[in-house]
């Protein structure tokens, strides 16, 4: 006897035990075989400060799908998770919790420090790792990583070194963008622009030798003490006959030039600019044409230093009030305007960024570019979806030079070592004891540690083990597929790409999955602000994580933004709730069903005598599997989902099962339907596990349990059984285009009940006419009046119907005609207007296919079989409309 399953699917409890089951078995860890290909995920690893919210779930969703479908096709399948130390956001967070205690790091020293971090990042990673498992993320636990543990280290102290030994990492003095509240550098990446209203203030700078000025727009003026010239356009003759003078700069007796530069833009202000080659980037080139000299007048925390003069120490907004107030007294702000621009912020702490000339280190990405370029042009790595490609090469031609290092205590050391006696730079993958060319102990490692991304980008390799050539670096690498979000194409994939081709010698992956971002119902982004965030423990706690999963993939397609809305994470609960039910009372059945009935159909048993419904719902069910595998392949995941959906709650419930119900009822049925009910249970439930692996693997241990014949064959987990494929032998497009005129005389007739509100207990007649589909149609005479509800019921051959009377309702199908005599019923008017509308909607669709079938690029092409597909097409709707037509004239 089976045990029978509860009412209601309690998620929660059966989520945790199959989760520790397929733990303990160890299904998440792939054993290396040479036999087999791979299939190969790295997981983007996320911040240690992050918290899980629908993005991460998102990820999960997707990369777990994939992962579970090519497990279940017998690959060795490796997920391989970890997280990353996150530099900057992480030495914020841990610097705002010593606030609390009235400290700074300064206080506690680096020691002190980095062990603080340690403490608060080992808690953080150990409930990352809970929220991924909550989500049903079956990724090989055993393989986790860190972006700071040993290997990973290696793994980018190695790469540095290699880099710097080819002269691809060098060290100079650059315009960077600088944190002052993080006291770092920031690559371009790393900085957030945001549109503001500020002000344009016009400045003039007195002519040293003559009478007059020259008026300066600005919306910097606290940085007037490091200016070095004015320029102006060469073509702007407004000022020819001032190039080559010199002005006095505002509030000081500095003389600067005016200069002539094609780089200043004649509309912008007066057109003329104030020069300040250290905090601007454009001001910075202009000064290297011109051999102008560089003031700096900041400090690294955004105070003025000694070359701001009586600014010194002041606040830079600070500074910039006193010297408009000192401008107005000395008569030289001549007015003020309102001006919008965009503003660089730091993307982590939201200060606004100061453009500084720093002594950093670089990585010559423009020329480890042409690699990762030719990667994708030559096909070697494929971008999905492909609008992408473009992006990527556009941003690869046009790359600017890394800065790598960064001003923190929290990262990667950069592991190079300076000599006090010598200068000499030694750099070394282990630590030295004395310097490489004088051999003195007085050397000291670079304080710095590296940018974030630098280890990030080694990630698919640095996890498998390399630089060491591990066995996994040799069977896992290069990886399969990166997925990700389109919004970190630049900031993580195209280095990857970079790294993994400089260091291993071959691509990092065959395949770049981009996602999009998720929004609310009404396609908003997703924000605190806004309280449209939609939390995914509270979801999973309210739905389940089926559910949620579902929610998130269904609707979902590459590089296309996902709305996620409480609807419908309702109706993917819905779903499971369906497919519950519908498990349960196929297991009911089989409680009282004969033992040799307890067993999976097979489908290779079928010929054209079997009961048109059972050759039909195997023949869609094989259709959907094609499909299903065609649409994974080409990383369709959302629309596979739909159409598993769509199958099982139309096709399977809402028909199959219900012509089944009218089967067991009759006691005079020569077969039972319940190995077809079994089977297609137990293949759907295959299909849909990669996207609902909880709810399935309860059903099929289920269903599992009530088949002693199958016990044996069938592995231990649906986890591992073999996901379906198809057998074109049991595609019956005959069973097909009988069940679909069968359906569609039935759903008419339900249509018509409700249109004119006939209650659901009255029993109503019904003629329905056809030709070739006569006896198909006379075998499911039983089903059309249990399910329409209609008896009497005739069934005629489309030769022998008489001329219809004005008191009955016709409905033309594409393969038969319903004639209900409904007397009383009928309003003659509404009636004609119906079948007009039909008839209008007809000739569209008419006119639509042959527009495609007189179309040249169209014939040539689609395959054939598309092309005889729409002239069938066209065939019967060119029927049904003169068919329409004539009902319409009888009525008239």
């Amino acid at each position: 006897m089976l045990t029978e399953l509860p009412k209601a699917y309690q998620p929660g409890e059966i989520e945790k035990k199959w989760y520790e089951f397929w733990l303990s078995q160890g299904y998440f860890t792939p054993k290396i075989d040479h036999s087999k290909k791979p299939f190969v995920i790295i997981m983007p690893p996320p911040n240690v400060t992050g918290e899980l919210h629908m993005g991460h779930a998102l990820t999960i969703t997707l990369e777990d799908t994939m992962v579970r479908w090519h497990r279940m096709r017998g690959e060795p399948t490796l997920w391989l998770p970890g997280t990353d130390h996150a530099g900057i956001a992480t030495q914020v967070v841990v610097e705002q919790q010593l606030a609390k205690q009235g400290l700074t790091r300064n206080d506690i020293g680096l020691e002190k420090f980095l062990e603080t971090a340690w403490e608060w990042t080992n808690k953080r990673r150990q409930g990352i790792q809970q929220q991924h498992r909550m989500l049903g993320a079956s990724c090989d636990w055993t393989r986790e990583r860190f972006t700071l543990d040993e290997s990973p280290s290696r793994a980018v102290r190695t790469a540095f070194v290699n880099l710097y030994n080819k002269g691809l990492i060098y060290r100079g003095k650059r315009m960077i963008n600088w944190c002052p509240r993080c006291q770092t550098s920031l690559s371009d990446l790393e900085v957030k622009h945001r549109d503001i209203t500020g002000t344009l203030y016009y400045i003039r700078y007195p002519l040293a030798d003559q009478m007059g000025f020259i008026t300066v727009a600005t919306t910097r003026p606290e940085t007037l003490p490091g200016d070095s010239a004015v320029a102006v356009n060469p073509e702007d003759t407004r000022y020819v006959h001032l190039v080559g003078k010199k002005v006095t700069l505002p509030l000081t007796c500095k003389k600067i030039p005016i200069i002539a530069d094609a780089a200043v833009d004649t509309s912008f202000g007066t057109g003329a600019l104030k020069i300040t080659p250290a905090h601007d980037p454009i001001d910075f080139e202009v000064a290297q044409r011109h051999g102008l000299p560089t003031v700096d007048t900041m400090n690294d925390d955004g105070s003025m230093n000694k070359n701001a003069g009586p600014y010194r120490d002041l606040d830079r907004f600070t500074c910039r009030e006193k010297i408009l107030v000192d401008l107005k007294k000395a008569g030289l702000l001549e007015k003020t305007e309102v001006y919008s621009s965009s503003v660089g912020y730091c993307n982590r702490c939201q200060t606004m960024i100061e453009p500084k000339i720093s002594l950093q280190w670089f990585v010559n990405t423009k020329t480890m570019s042409k690699a990762a370029i030719e990667a994708v042009t030559e096909g070697n790595i494929t971008i999905i979806p492909g609008r992408f490609t473009k992006v990527y090469l556009d941003w690869m031609e046009n790359i600017k030079d890394w800065c790598i290092s960064r001003q923190l205590w929290w990262g990667h050391r950069i592991p190079v070592w300076y000599c006090h006696n010598c200068g000499k730079l030694t750099v070394s993958v282990d630590t030295p004891r004395n310097c490489k060319y004088c051999a003195s102990r007085q050397i000291k490692q670079d304080p710095d540690v590296l940018d974030t991304w630098f280890s990030s980008a080694l990630w698919t390799h640095s996890t498998l083990g390399w630089p060491e050539n591990t066995d996994d670096f040799q069977y896992f690498y290069p990886t399969s597929v990166i997925e990700t979000g389109y919004d970190i194409l630049f900031f993580w994939i195209a280095r990857m790409v970079m790294m993994g081709l400089e260091d291993t010698g071959k691509i990092p992956f065959h395949t770049i999955y981009l996602h999009g971002l998720l929004r609310d119902e009404q396609g908003d982004k997703m924000s605190k602000l806004k309280g449209n965030v939609v939390n995914p423990i509270t979801a999973v706690a309210e739905y389940g994580i089926d559910a949620l999963r579902f929610a998130l993939v269904t609707g979902s397609a590459p590089g296309n933004d996902v709305k996620l809305s409480t609807g419908k994470l309702k109706s993917s609960r819905n779903f499971v709730n369906k497919l519950w039910n519908t498990a349960r009372f196929i297991m009911q059945i089989m409680d009282r069903e004969k033992p040799e009935n307890l067993m999976l159909s097979r489908e290779t048993n079928f010929t054209a005598s079997s009961r048109i419904e059972d050759r039909w719902i195997y023949s869609q069910l094989n259709r959907l599997t094609d499909n299903v595998a065609k649409l994974m392949e080409n990383f369709q995941f959302g629309e596979a989902a739909q159409q598993i959906y769509d199958f099982i709650w139309t096709e399977f419930c809402d028909w199959y099962i219900e012509i089944a119900k009218i089967r067991f009822r009759d006691s005079q049925s020569p077969s039972s339907p319940l190995p077809i009910l079994l089977h297609t249970l137990e293949t759907t439930l295959r299909l849909l596990h990669p996207f609902m692996p909880f709810v399935t693997e309860e059903i099929w241990q289920n269903l599992k349990h009530g088949l002693p014949l199958h016990q044996q064959q069938m592995p231990e987990s649906i986890m591992i059984a073999p996901y379906p494929t198809i057998n074109d032998k049991i595609i019956d497009p005959n069973a097909e285009k009988t069940m679909t005129s069968i359906v569609d005389i039935i759903r008419s007739i339900r249509n018509a009940r409700a249109q004119y509100k006939v209650i659901s207990s009255q029993w109503i007649e019904a003629q329905i006419y056809s030709d070739e589909l006569i006896p198909y149609i006379n075998s499911q005479s039983q089903v059309i009046q249990k399910l329409a509800r209609v008896h009497p019921l005739t069934i005629l051959s489309k030769k022998r119907r008489k001329k219809t009377d004005s008191q009955s309702l016709v409905l033309v199908l594409h393969n038969a005609e319903v004639v209900l005599p409904w007397a009383g019923l009928i309003d003659i008017s509404k009636e004609k207007q119906r079948l007009g509308n039909e008839i209008i909607a007809s000739i569209a669709m008419i006119n639509k296919i042959r527009s495609r079938l007189s179309d040249n690029a169209f014939l040539t092409k689609a395959p054939a079989h598309v092309i005889r597909n729409e002239q069938e097409k066209l065939h019967t709707l060119e029927d049904k409309t003169e068919r329409l037509n004539s009902e319409l004239s009888q009525l008239s």
